[in-house]
């Protein structure tokens, strides 16, 4: 009995391992994002296990009946739409509230899209963040984003306003599906190739870190940009420290 939280393939139906059929075969019930979508990766497989659906705007609400069942000694695996649970995707809150009850968490591994781009894209992997836009641009590690298809203009042009027009970056697109691309060039570059392009399936944008030391001093327009992100997370202009 336990938690199980079983990757599942991003795109290739084929990247799923042994393991993991076992567990969702075997399992009571699998916790799933969307189960229309899951179903189709369960009937390729021929896995008869019920499907109850499991994402953000019900999580709070299923959350004591699955504790209820694993308490009663139940296997219960979660999946996600694609990759591993909890990643970008419903499971973290479930997988924390199971181990505060010393309930097992059990971990099946499998595909990311983050840690395959980053394998594919030619950028530093010895160092890497799977960041949100709002971490510095000084740092000086790769770091990986997941990008939804609507929203890829807008990121493009955010990433250039905190990074540069001039920082590398890689749009990893459809990995490991029929239509995998990796378009790669810099951030000023990317504005115009996609300005015109509305690109469709799961985004990775990778973008290289900061060749520059972190001892530098910030430019001026580093520390207006920072100054205005403060502010606008509701932080009165007095009390503002920027190092």
């Amino acid at each position: 009995s336990g938690l199980y939280l079983v990757a599942t393939p991003i795109g290739n139906l084929e990247d799923i391992t042994l393991r993991a059929l076992r567990v969702l075969k075997c399992a009571h019930v699998i916790l799933s994002e969307d189960t229309r979508h899951s179903g189709k990766l369960l009937q390729h497989y021929n896995i008869k296990t019920p499907l109850l659906s499991f994402h953000k705007f019900n999580e709070r609400e299923r959350e004591p009946i699955i504790l209820k069942r694993l308490h009663e000694g139940e296997a219960i695996a979660v999946i996600s739409d694609a990759g591993t649970p909890g990643i970008s995707d419903p499971g973290m809150e479930l997988a924390r509230l199971c181990a505060t009850e010393k309930i097992p968490v059990i971990p099946i591994p499998g595909p990311s899209a983050a840690i395959a781009a980053l394998s594919a894209s030619g950028l530093p992997t010895e160092e890497f963040t799977f960041a949100r836009l709002e971490v510095s641009a000084r740092e000086a590690v790769t770091q990986i984003f997941y990008v939804p298809p609507h929203g890829i203009h807008q990121f493009l042009l955010d990433a250039a306003s905190s990074f540069g027009d001039s920082r590398s970056c890689v749009i990893a697109r459809e990995i490991t599906k029929l239509h995998e691309e990796f378009w790669r060039g810099t951030l000023g570059e990317a504005n115009e190739a996609f300005a015109t392009w509305q690109p469709k399936g799961e985004i990775t944008i990778l973008i290289d870190g900061n060749s520059i030391s972190i001892d530098e001093t910030p430019s001026d327009d580093f520390l207006e940009q920072e100054l205005r992100e403060l502010m606008a997370k509701g932080h009165a202009l007095s009390t503002v420290h920027i190092p």
